[in-house]
């Protein structure tokens, strides 16, 4: 009985030492976000792209974690309650609002710190909706709604490698502000990124300067960005959801599209069934060749990572549109 007496009072007083310990932690880190027993920035990304941009950015000094699997299509990504623990203790996110719905629920409703959102770190337009410079007026929808959950803005900022890199120059500024002990590498790392995005966009400004066709045929409306950014005009057989189903009316119009402007290729993406895409080409007697979204990076991707892979993109593209 005595040594269960004392037990009790002794365990308390261990958990009272340990509460105190960390109401000092706390105190003393205040202008500073905690960090991993490895004395790490941790981070949770939403996705590859965002998980690219803490890698890159933080380096040595932060562990990243993606909530999205690769080759998991990130759109209706469901939250495990394991996940949603991590973030509780974690000590920023990184994240695209309005890709991912269950995500940025999760986030919200997280105690988390720091929550950078990459869609205040540039501008958002509206893509998507527009065929041809004109307004969709499919009289058969067949079920699906051509916009997904983004409040009418495309979220696919990724694509264009000049918003990429002012998202990038966000994240180092937040970074540096959860973990100013390192500030200085985040904002050295911050710079590199940026200007080897430049040089990418520098490589997609010459690389499609000179086409014979501007017009290009996806499975869902992911390049609209980019599209703008070159000059050229995106047509997708669906709108921005992925996994959308086209209409009767829409394929008539793609096929009249491809006719008119010299298309020669359908373009699908790995993580997406290429079977919509298959079934146009047929039709149209047109090819099909791949033209990733960089959702994810596995075995199918034509390169290990963003800038590896946008690279295959801008070779796929000067092929299809008959650069010179």
């Amino acid at each position: 009985m005595n040594v269960r007496r004392h037990l009790i009072p002794r365990t308390a007083l261990a958990a009272a030492a340990a509460l105190g310990l960390a109401t000092l932690s706390a105190c003393a880190s205040d202008d500073a976000a905690a960090t991993n027993n490895k004395g790490k920035l941790d981070v949770v990304a939403s996705f590859y792209p965002m998980q690219y941009l803490a890698e890159q950015i933080g380096g040595k000094h932060v562990e990243v974690t993606s909530l999205t699997e690769p080759g998991q299509e990130p759109h209706d990504l469901e939250i495990s309650a394991k996940q949603r623990a991590q973030l509780e203790e974690s000590d920023a996110a990184l994240y695209l609002k309005g890709l991912q719905p269950n995500v940025d629920e999760a986030i919200s409703q997280s105690a988390i710190k720091t929550k950078i959102d990459a869609t205040t770190l540039t501008s958002l337009e509206e893509h998507g909706t527009e065929v041809g410079g004109h307004a969709e007026e499919h009289d058969e929808h067949e079920g699906h709604d051509h916009g997904h959950d983004h409040g009418g803005k495309d979220p696919h900022i990724w694509l264009d490698p000049v918003r990429f890199g002012e998202v990038a120059e966000g994240v180092g500024k937040a970074f540096a502000k959860a973990d100013p002990k390192h500030r200085a590498t985040y904002e050295k790392n911050t710079e590199a990124l940026v200007k080897k995005l430049k040089g990418l966009d520098t490589e997609f400004r010459n690389g499609l300067k000179d086409t014979k066709s501007k017009v290009f045929i996806t499975t869902h409306a992911a390049f609209g960005y980019l599209a703008e950014r070159y000059g050229l005009t995106e047509e997708a057989i669906s709108g921005l959801d992925p996994e959308g189903e086209p209409s009767a009316n829409r394929v008539r119009e793609l096929q009249k599209t491809a006719k008119a402007d010299g298309v020669t290729t359908v373009f699908y993406e790995t993580l997406v069934s290429d079977k919509t895409a298959r079934t146009l080409a047929d039709d149209t007697g047109l090819k099909t060749d791949v033209l990733d979204p960089i959702e994810g990076i596995t075995e199918k991707s034509r390169g290990d990572d963003y800038v590896q892979v946008m690279r295959s993109n801008l070779k796929s593209l000067r092929t299809a549109l008959g650069a010179e």
